[in-house]
């Protein structure tokens, strides 16, 4: 496999067990190079992980020292990354929740459309939790209000392309974004930029305690979490609307004109 000198996969892991090694060995089937961020970690991965670079050329794991949640494990891939010259990060969990044999289609929608932010878009099994299934809706329908209904077509999945520079960029400007709020504030504030969402289906699976599963989300607390979110983000909506007015009337008037 020759490794790409643009995009890479960027997988950021806390404490998920023998799920991330599974996760590293299917996305490095698909792509070249693979970075893993372990985030603070206690449970032994981030040793074991570091184990499994030193034979593999087409995997780097940066490790640190206590966790800071999946925003700040990204933004310091992303800046490790960008430093190297890389130009876009494709992100996917560490649980095995996402779909490796997918890694290539998005790289190359990327490539195709290196000004575009590529979303994966969840296609829930029957097993799927109904409470994350339903309760994301309600973000989505924030995160596309909050755009003017700028396309995004689900704004919690992780499954994505980034263009680098843009979502540092993006990061940096503020404190928020370390989290649980990482992706769907990334979305929406990508969109603000004028970065296009391209949207494309991927199968999500759920694994249960027994087959190896692990979950960090507390309903409680992340939802407060997202609540804020969603609050800063409207005040931020409004303040940038005359804006996302203007882009959108000239995006249907170019759309309209004669060729």
């Amino acid at each position: 496999m020759t490794p790409s000198k643009t995009h890479i996969v960027l997988i950021p892991s806390y404490n998920t067990g023998a799920k991330v090694f599974e996760t590293v060995q299917a996305a490095r089937s698909q792509w070249d190079p693979v970075w893993v961020v372990v985030d603070g970690s206690t449970d032994g991965t981030g040793e074991a992980l570091l184990r499994m670079a030193e034979n593999d050329s087409g995997l780097r794991v940066l490790v640190l020292p206590e966790n800071q949640g999946k925003g700040s494990a990204v933004l310091h891939g992303l800046r490790q990354a960008e430093a190297q010259g890389f130009s876009h990060a494709l992100t996917m969990d560490s649980d095995g929740q996402h779909p490796a044999d997918l890694i290539r289609r998005f790289q190359r929608t990327s490539q195709d459309n290196p000004d575009a932010l590529v979303l994966g878009v969840p296609v829930f099994a029957a097993d799927a939790p109904r409470l994350r299934v339903g309760g994301r809706k309600i973000s989505n329908w924030w995160a596309n209000l909050e755009t003017l209904w700028g396309g995004i077509g689900d704004s919690l999945f992780g499954f994505r392309v980034y263009p680098i520079a843009e979502l540092r960029a993006a990061m940096e400007a503020n404190h928020w974004m370390r989290r649980f709020d990482f992706d769907p504030e990334a979305a929406v504030r990508l969109c603000w930029k004028g970065l296009r969402p391209i949207n494309v289906p991927a199968p999500v699976r759920y694994f249960r305690p027994e087959e190896g599963g692990v979950s960090h989300f507390n309903y409680y607390r992340d939802n407060a979490l997202l609540t804020w979110m969603h609050t800063r983000l409207m005040l931020g909506f409004i303040a940038r609307l005359p804006l996302l007015t203007w882009r959108r009337v000239k995006g249907s008037r170019l759309r309209s004109s004669p060729r």
